[in-house]
């Protein structure tokens, strides 16, 4: 048997690292102790791409990267590092060459984006008093509302930045689990996206934006299988 990857974890918008909680304590508990969870400053894509790529850089050893959200779009340009073995995409943006998460959406509106509202300095935020319904609606109301309290807001200029250069999931295995209730990106958005980068496996969760936190066992289970197939086992 093969030793399993380092698991890295990248959050998307409104949240941080903590939005892994979950799936944290479970990959732990069935053996999967070399995890890591990379904190992204949400200022650019550019930003959030570097400093992934140097959580990626202090891992000796093959690194399987897992994304939610708009940590698609940074694993898919991140994912390139040559130790990198695989992407999981979870309710993610999954961009080819060009694409932003704005280009990716616009045929696909999604519900929560209505109450989505800038601030005075360029942040976007999710309405706290919309937040639950918006991102995590299947979660109990008070750990929604920490995470509306909680949330880690993007520079708005992120939505427009375009990936550059080849994607991973071109040359990398990957797998792809839909969130069939989602509310910030559309399911149809997320199942274009899916079969797009051909991955070994799609799995489709009743589930919200915040699946990792309402389904970590489901959402395990994938990116377990994916740690054991880049593994070899």
């Amino acid at each position: 048997m093969s030793a399993h990857p380092t698991i890295v974890l990248v959050h998307g918008f409104w949240g941080d690292a903590a939005h892994w909680a979950k799936v944290i304590v479970e990959l732990n508990k069935r053996g999967y102790d070399a995890l890591r969870a990379v904190e992204n400053p949400l200022t650019s894509l550019a930003d959030d791409v570097a400093r992934t790529r140097q959580l990626i850089d202090q891992i000796d050893g093959p690194v399987l990267l897992v994304g939610h959200s708009y940590g698609g779009a940074v694993i898919s340009a991140a994912g390139t590092a040559p130790n990198v073995a695989g992407l999981v995409y979870i309710a993610a943006f999954a961009p080819d060459t060009g694409d932003s998460l704005a280009t990716l959406s616009q045929d696909f509106p999604a519900a929560g984006g209505a109450n989505i509202a800038p601030d005075s300095d360029g942040y976007l935020w999710i309405r706290q008093d919309k937040f639950h319904e918006s991102f995590a609606h299947d979660l109990p109301a008070d750990e929604a509302l920490v995470m509306a309290v909680t949330q880690k807001p993007p520079v708005a200029s992120t939505f427009g930045d375009p990936l550059t250069g080849e994607p991973a999931w071109r040359t990398k295995p990957s797998w792809y689990q839909v969130s069939t209730d989602d509310r910030m990106i559309a399911p149809d958005n997320q199942r274009r996206m899916a079969e797009r980068i051909t991955p070994r496996k799609i799995i489709e969760l009743d589930a919200s934006h915040a699946s990792m936190a309402s389904r970590p066992g489901p959402v395990t289970d994938l990116i377990a299988e994916a740690a054991e197939a880049v593994s070899g086992n």
